[in-house]
């Protein structure tokens, strides 16, 4: 835990140690990642170079926030708390899912050997009702508003964050959490729940609402809402409400700048799959008149036979 009061580069300073799950569970997942770009390109397939950038960058906002004395900070003051669960469950699952892991690893297992049994497996999972169940927008919506209602106006955050267990089993739920929603939202690859993009910029909005409230609700309260953060070290000078409304206005920006990132890549998707569509229309168009042409051809070519004898 810390013992000096938070400064930007004290958050930002490295703090690994027996409990750094995260951190070494992100590294692991970026490893795999890039030996899949790499089995891709030894095959001569290509693999977008900006997913590779995307996926990189979720898993350094990952780290940013689960490797370095963030962690600490966390378990101390509700604002630095607060960005690290939006940060994980909006920024950096958004970045991880526009890599498209899911796809990468279907094209990459192999089908023989352990390979092709992690792939059964994987697709398997993707395939159980549980999981379509568990991706449907209306589930990972509840899970997601939950993860705020459910949490912090009862006691049950104050009781995981009496451990560090509890906590990065806390900060793991709003990960998931948050993969599976933009899982949905992309649906890049064989997602087990896929919606037509209008559809899925309904389902990304859906919750916008309830969320601002929440945010609302944080900044105007007259008392704190969690006993966690109510007795930071005195030597910081920190005032309790003061943290707290802090973390309400953390929760109203993460509410608008990702939302609204995630549509534009939403409606992007819309655009090029129209665009795909009225391609493969006109190439179907286009060989129907040449076939047409090329029939009517021929007929005259029968007709002129007879008189050239």
């Amino acid at each position: 835990m810390p013992e000096q009061p938070p400064t930007l580069l004290r958050l930002l300073t490295p703090q690994l140690d027996a409990t750094s799950v995260f951190p070494a569970v992100a590294l692991l997942g970026l490893v795999a990642y890039l030996a899949g770009v790499r089995a891709l390109h030894a095959r001569r397939r290509r693999w977008p170079w900006y997913r590779t950038a995307s996926f990189t960058a979720g898993i350094g906002t990952v780290l940013l926030v689960t490797g370095t004395q963030v962690m600490g900070y966390g378990m101390t003051l509700f604002s630095v708390h607060m960005l690290q669960k939006l940060v994980l469950s909006v920024l950096s699952a958004m970045l991880i899912m526009l890599g498209a892991p899911v796809i990468l690893a279907v094209r990459t297992l192999p089908r023989r050997g352990i390979g092709a049994g992690c792939r059964r497996l994987l697709l398997g999972l993707l395939r159980s009702r549980a999981t379509r169940v568990l991706a449907h927008p209306a589930v990972t919506t509840a899970v997601f508003i939950g993860s705020l209602y459910g949490i912090y106006f009862t006691p049950l955050f104050d009781v995981l964050m009496r451990s560090a267990t509890g906590n990065v089993a806390m900060l793991t739920l709003f990960l998931g959490t948050g993969l599976l929603a933009f899982g949905g939202a992309f649906a890049i690859g064989p997602w087990p729940h896929r919606a037509s993009p209008p559809v899925r910029l309904i389902e990304l909005m859906a919750p916008g609402p309830l969320h601002a409230f929440f945010a609302v609700a944080v900044m105007m309260a007259n008392r704190p809402l969690v006993q966690t953060f109510t007795h930071p070290p005195q030597s910081w000078g920190v005032d309790v409400m003061t943290d707290q409304l802090a973390a309400g206005n953390i929760v109203w920006g993460f509410g608008e700048v990702p939302t609204i990132a995630a549509a534009v890549v939403i409606f992007a998707q819309w655009v090029g799959a129209n665009r795909r569509q009225t391609d493969a229309t006109d190439a179907r168009a286009d060989a129907e008149r040449d076939a047409y042409n090329a029939r009517l051809e021929q007929l005259a070519t029968r007709a002129q036979a007879p008189d050239r004898r």
